[in-house]
């Protein structure tokens, strides 16, 4: 006898693969009233809350003249097999007399992934970690953020012997990052960022320390000067980040970078002071300033880059002059060939102090040069005399011997 309902045999076989779907009713908490949720490539079905048992039903699709191909009704219910995104929408089913029985809205996705985290720490007193999903699910989302002290004192361990737990708190301000306040320098933590959504979840744990993590605000309050009647100098000065705290014993070590604004390579100095003297800069140009911290000891990272502050060394009288008898050519060279030194020296631009120094130094060398010279000729003439008293003792012995042979005998009796 051949069944009344086409294909019931391939209805039956998908019905009981519907046994295992991930299809769910509507989680509490997940969307209005009247939606379904289900995952993509897998069996879904859907019922007709209002029809009578046995009773024939009419399932539409809103917004389209057909069902999805290979649908199947079975005892009332819509099958819908490996599902996909295209299959999302509003389905209803009605009586005979084609009234509405029921509606409901069908949104399909995919399971969570582990997300990607990322913590840092801009002091010693709190940090901040944030995620990102690893996969697009389509589907609504929550995260529930926790974090648990690893390293704990006697004391901690007595009082809770699974250790330290808290959460990890969100601000709705910034969505995809939370905080843990009251967090300790020498301690580690491991976090647990967990992604939910209406078909299941998934987690990342995350252990961290604050030294690994410690990457501080960018300096702020960035000011560049002129220095006058210094025309090569440019004064810097910065303030600590107002987040960091300002205790002495948590200090910050800085990183200063500058260039005109014509190169594209960057000069860079490290100081732990609030202010430095740039002593190479191009008199006359427009230079480009930024700075950077770190902790003292070297923990964690480097900050971001401050942002820029713009200064112009004064021009003194003798570079003004030279310039309005010189062409541009040499700034034209200049902007399209950046220098490869990291501390490149000015053309044509001198400083009088400078000047002063080398002029000092090539008269202390000479000074040297001469007095060398000096005891070298006294040296020299001295053996030259001393070899010449040698060389006349024999000559002397030999005339007063030829003047004897010359004497008479008698004389010499």
């Amino acid at each position: 006898m051949r069944s009344p309902i086409p294909g019931l045999g391939r209805v039956m076989v998908l019905l009981a693969a519907t046994l295992a779907s991930a299809s769910l009713a509507i989680p509490e908490g997940w969307g209005e009233e009247g939606v379904q949720y289900g995952q993509v490539g897998t069996d879904v079905t859907l019922s007709c809350a209002s029809a009578r048992a046995g009773s024939p039903v009419q399932w539409r699709r809103a917004g389209a003249a057909m069902l999805p191909e290979g649908s199947a009704v079975w005892q009332g219910a819509l099958v819908l097999p490996h599902t996909s995104l295209a299959n999302a929408g509003t389905y209803s089913c009605h009586g005979e007399d084609g009234g509405l029985l029921h509606a409901v809205s069908l949104r399909l996705g995919y399971l969570p992934g582990v997300p990607f985290v990322s913590c840092r720490a801009s002091d010693y007193e709190n940090f901040s970690c944030s995620w990102t999903s690893s996969v697009e699910t389509f589907l609504p989302t929550r995260y529930i953020t926790t974090y648990r002290k690893k390293s704990l004192t006697g004391e901690e361990k007595r009082r809770n012997k699974n250790g330290h737990m808290g959460p990890c708190l969100q601000d709705p301000s910034r969505p995809g990052t939370c905080t843990v306040h009251g967090s300790e320098f020498w301690s580690s933590y491991r976090l647990n960022i967990t992604e939910v959504n209406p078909l299941g979840s998934s987690f990342r744990l995350l252990d961290v320390t604050m030294q690994a993590i410690i990457k501080p605000d960018p300096p702020e309050g960035l000011v560049v000067e002129p220095i006058p009647l210094a025309p090569r100098r440019l004064h810097v000065s910065w303030k600590y980040p107002s987040s960091w705290p300002k205790e002495p014993h948590f200090q910050l070590r800085f990183r200063l970078q500058y260039r005109p604004v014509i190169h594209r390579s960057w000069s860079v100095v490290e100081t732990v002071n609030l202010s430095e003297v740039i002593t190479d800069a191009f008199t006359g140009l427009e230079h480009v300033v930024q700075v950077s911290a770190k902790d003292f000891l070297d923990a964690g990272n480097w900050s971001e880059w401050s942002a820029e502050a713009r200064a112009t060394p004064v021009r003194d009288l003798a570079t003004t002059v030279r310039e309005e008898t010189t062409t541009d050519t040499s700034l034209e060279s200049l902007g399209d060939e950046p220098s490869q030194a990291p501390n490149p020296e000015p053309i044509n631009h001198s400083d009088p102090l400078e000047k002063m120094a080398v002029l000092v130094s090539l008269g202390i060398f000479a000074f040297f040069v001469l007095a060398a010279v000096f005891i070298i000729t006294i040296l020299i003439w001295l053996r030259v005399r001393k070899h010449g008293k040698d060389k006349t003792k024999p000559h002397n012995f030999l005339v007063a011997a030829t003047h004897l042979k010359a004497l008479p005998k008698a004389q010499i009796l």
